[in-house]
């Protein structure tokens, strides 16, 4: 039947079901006793007894006195038995003609086995909960194109088995981080979203204007320097999970607008972060996915063992050969960049193509967990120097199955260094670099009211419920990512 048939058919269905007085837009509680997957887990218990179950029709079977159709709900799916002695005439024949695969139904009776084996429901009631008044696709054909999927999440959810429990176990991701903080003593907190400097991170903020104070703001692109103020503030402990935007582009592990948590705690460094991390991650790994070892793309991930950690630069000269500890000038690095055809800016130093090479030669083959540390100064304006080499810096970034899943200092607390750093980011954003952070007075003067030693972290949620949902692209973990408009 073509498409405009079907709605027409729908409404009129609809029409007739509101003039004899039961229009299923009305106001109606209806009270659910069990979910699918509970009936069928606790049957012995159940048998006989009378349920009240709801959710959405995807299949209906009529057979002159009696039918079959299955009703989803969150937990999976489950059988109805419906026949016109139990259901009565009239309530029958409405099941029977005007009651549609994709309508709302809520079922009212005893639990049983068919001869089939099948656990089921033999209806004593049914109740048309609410109408759909658009048809889903198709069983056989499903609904597998990518791009409505993610633009029609909620049409995902219907029709795509395992959808719901991806963001089921997200839920669950987050809840046990907070469970573990928490634990720890750890304080969640909140902070602005629209700020006057967007700094913390090397990335492109959205600009938009505060009408109000005729001014311009920025999204925030992490959630550091508040964080670090809260800390200098005397709360030893803090952590915030919220959106934060970046203007870059979209691909399987990034989405411009994002989950991230970061955490600081005074008193400790980046080796204390690396303790944090590694058993907050086993932790969450074990409570969600039932075990410490996760399975991605076929490839087992053993987050049981300790977790291997390198130096960047140890890392590079073990897949490269090369030393960085022995380049002596920026023009030696360009030199060895130019033999790797690794391609670079005019303004990088040598720490900008150390990180360069680790991209290149490194950060793909970073399978099991490791934490590579003591990344070079120039890509690092918010950290500790290492007291035995200047040149570096105490950071770690854990990464897994090739991905970065957290990036962690021990945090620069002397203000004087800090606005020298902020001082070659100015320089660099005046000469074109758009992710280059800038001053900020206000967080300078909160450092020099004294802020205690403290190690932090950040961590990208996403990628971290794409490792454990063993999940091919950011957007199948993100309930609404970012797309095209279509324009309409």
């Amino acid at each position: 039947m073509p498409q405009e048939d079907i709605l027409k058919v729908k409404r009129e269905k609809l029409k007739t079901l509101q003039e004899s007085g039961k229009d299923p837009f009305l106001n109606v509680k209806y009270e659910v006793s069990c979910h699918s997957a509970e009936i069928k887990e606790r049957f012995e218990e159940l048998e006989g007894q009378e349920v009240s179950v709801a959710g959405r029709m995807m299949f209906k079977r009529v057979m002159g006195k009696a039918s079959f159709c299955n009703i989803m709900d969150l937990q999976g799916k489950i059988q109805i038995y419906a026949a016109r002695d139990d259901l009565g005439e009239e309530a029958y024949t409405d099941f029977k003609k005007l009651y549609d695969v994709g309508d709302i139904l809520g079922v009212k009776g005893k639990v049983f086995r068919t001869n089939a084996g099948e656990i089921s429901v033999h209806a004593d009631e049914i109740t048309l909960l609410s109408k759909a008044l658009q048809p889903l696709p198709e069983k056989f054909h499903g609904l597998t194109d990518t791009d409505t999927r993610f633009r029609e999440r909620y049409l995902d959810l219907i029709m795509n088995d395992g959808v719901k429990e991806t963001f089921i176990k997200r839920s669950k991701i987050i809840s046990e981080i907070r469970r573990y903080l928490d634990g720890l003593g750890f304080l969640e907190v909140e902070t602005p979203m629209l700020v006057e400097n967007a700094g913390g991170a090397a990335a492109r903020p959205f600009i938009t204007h505060y009408n109000a104070l005729n001014e311009d703001r920025k999204l925030r692109i992490s959630l550091e320097l508040y964080l670090k103020r809260l800390i200098i503030g005397g709360l030893e402990r803090v952590y915030e999970i919220g959106r934060v935007f970046r203007n870059e582009g979209l691909d399987t592990k990034h989405n411009p607008e994002f989950t991230l948590m970061e955490l600081y705690q005074a008193y400790t460094d980046y080796h204390g972060m690396m303790e944090l991390t590694e058993n907050m991650f086993r932790h969450v790994a074990e409570k969600v996915c039932g075990s410490s070892v996760v399975v991605y793309n076929g490839v087992s991930i053993d987050m049981s063992k300790p977790f291997r950690r390198i130096t960047m630069v140890d890392a590079i000269k073990e897949e490269s050969g090369i030393d960085f500890d022995s380049v002596g000038t920026d023009e030696e690095a360009k030199a060895l960049a130019k033999q790797h055809n690794i391609e670079f800016e005019p303004h990088h130093k040598k720490g900008d193509i150390i990180n360069l090479f680790f991209d290149h030669f490194c950060e793909e083959k970073m399978i099991q967990p490791t934490f590579v540390m003591d990344h070079p100064i120039e890509i690092s304006p918010l950290t500790k120097k290492k007291p035995d080499d200047p040149s570096k810096v105490e950071r770690f970034e854990l990464y897994i199955n090739g991905w970065e899943m957290c990036n962690a200092y021990s945090e620069l607390n002397d203000p004087i260094d800090q606005r020298e750093r902020f001082a070659v980011q100015d320089a660099l954003a005046a000469n074109g670099d758009e992710e280059a952070q800038h001053t900020d007075e206000d967080f300078l003067h909160a450092m020099e009211l004294g802020m205690p030693p403290t190690g932090g972290i950040g961590y990208g949620i996403d990628r971290l419920c794409m490792l454990l949902t063993d999940a091919p692209s950011i957007k199948e973990v993100i309930a609404f990512p970012t797309l095209k408009s279509t324009g309409k």
